[in-house]
């Protein structure tokens, strides 16, 4: 687990290089892309060359805005568009997916940065709205479009990347719901008690993240899978999640938080990364090891429970999603 002090110094004192791979001729899709990192992260591919960046967003006004000032930053015109995605919705994950596959030739980066950090409970589909959104609607994209994302490989002979933006709390989270009967964890997370730590659930939230990104590489291996399938930690960063916080967590933001566009590098370097990150933690715009737990026997055991779970809420959703795999 990374120190207090080392975490500090990461934040205040560690530069990370500014991207420079170019991405001529690709597609990049970007969800929760409107504002924040993921916006940044878009401005970045669109500057580094890429022929199409999608800002896939709930607000098409809030997106037709950063398309406008990445434009303006940019200089770059009939580059970026903008399509509708509300991962608070299974139909809109589908419908959106139908649309890309439809009508995008190619598909080389897809960054799913959307995510939610809720300062109260509220459900959302068939599951807690954190849950819904950093992880169910996130899995349920990521198996969606790996089809469009191999077919690209084959067809261009090239290798896109799928990341899945988690965070170091990770690290801290606090996991009861782990100890649930045998396919029961979700419920167990989707069940409101008294009392119930709401920041806390944001950091399981990005823990299962890293878990299933594992899972999937731990059954399709590098040489198994035309995709690279990687996840990574932007940092502690000023960006829209922070609306819900509490004083503790903003005082934290003002002294230690970094820029969303210094994050959103961290974004950019994952989504260009290569086989050899396929499975793998990213941070500081270099791999790094995850918590000791997702290391862990017991972590792995886990694992292999919340993926078998989260697949099977997946095929009731849309089914044979799981088998794009």
């Amino acid at each position: 687990m990374p120190s207090f002090s080392q975490f500090v110094y990461n934040q205040k004192f560690k530069t990370l290089p500014k991207p420079t791979t170019t991405h001529p001729n690709k597609t990049i899709l970007i969800t929760g892309s409107n504002v924040g990192l993921g916006k940044e992260a878009a401005r970045h591919f669109t500057q580094l060359g890429a022929s199409t960046v999608i800002l896939a967003v709930r607000s098409l006004s809030k997106g037709e805005a950063a398309k406008a000032d990445i434009e303006a930053t940019t200089g770059r015109r009939n580059v970026v568009q903008v399509r509708h995605l509300d991962m608070s919705s299974y139909e809109s994950c589908i419908d959106f997916v139908e649309k890309i596959e439809k009508e995008v030739e190619r598909l080389d980066v897809v960054v799913l940065n959307a995510g939610v950090a809720r300062g109260e409970w509220e459900m959302m589909a068939d599951d807690e709205s954190t849950i819904t959104v950093n992880v169910v609607s996130t899995f349920l994209l990521a198996l969606s479009l790996l089809p469009k994302m191999k077919k690209t490989a084959n067809r261009f002979n090239t290798r896109p990347t799928l990341t899945i933006v988690a965070s170091e709390v990770h690290f801290w989270a606090k996991f009861p719901e782990k100890d649930a009967p045998e396919g029961k964890i979700f419920t167990e997370l989707s069940t409101k008690k008294e009392g119930i730590d709401m920041a806390n659930r944001y950091q399981v939230s990005k823990l299962l993240d890293v878990l299933c990104t594992r899972a999937m590489a731990d059954r399709k291996a590098a040489q198994a899978i035309p995709v690279t399938i990687n996840t990574v930690n932007p940092g502690f960063c000023y960006s829209e999640l922070s609306r819900e916080g509490g004083w503790t967590f903003k005082i934290m933001l003002f002294l230690l938080g970094r820029t969303t566009e210094a994050g959103s590098r961290n974004l950019v370097y994952a989504g260009s990364a290569g086989a050899e990150t396929h499975g793998q933690y990213i941070s500081d715009c270099t791999t790094e090891m995850p918590s000791e737990f997702v290391l862990s026997r017991e972590g792995y055991e886990v694992q292999n429970r919340v993926w078998a779970e989260l697949c099977e809420k997946l095929e009731k959703i849309k089914p044979g999603v799981t088998a794009n795999l």
